[in-house]
């Protein structure tokens, strides 16, 4: 399961919002990708096609989607919001990571 903290849960449905989709029905879609300087980044949009694979969660009424192979990686996660002056925006609070790069955009296993 991913979590969602308070501060991430607020800027989710403005930013939902914002673009237009509808924070009842719709939802976020986190995934992780090849890349970054860590060797994986992770992937976070908004969606409102649910896939075959995909394993849905709802936290702190936040509903997210999560394709099948990601979830391995992102078991325990909390997605956190960091603003302020020195602000990076989303954050992953990932157990799983070994490593993480300077910008918390990436990590290795």
């Amino acid at each position: 399961m991913i979590k969602v903290s308070d501060t991430a849960k607020k800027k989710v449905i403005e930013l939902m919002t914002d673009d237009g989709f509808d924070t009842t029905t719709d939802f976020v879609r986190v995934g992780v990708k090849s890349g970054g300087c860590s060797g994986l980044s992770y992937d976070l949009t908004f969606d409102k096609t649910q896939q075959e694979n995909d394993k849905v969660f709802e936290d702190n009424e936040v509903k997210i989607v999560v394709d099948k192979k990601s979830f391995l990686y992102l078991v325990g996660t909390t997605l956190e919001y960091s603003g302020g002056l020195n602000g990076k925006g989303f954050v992953f609070n990932n157990p799983n990571a070994n490593r993480t790069c300077g910008c918390g955009e990436s990590f290795s296993l």
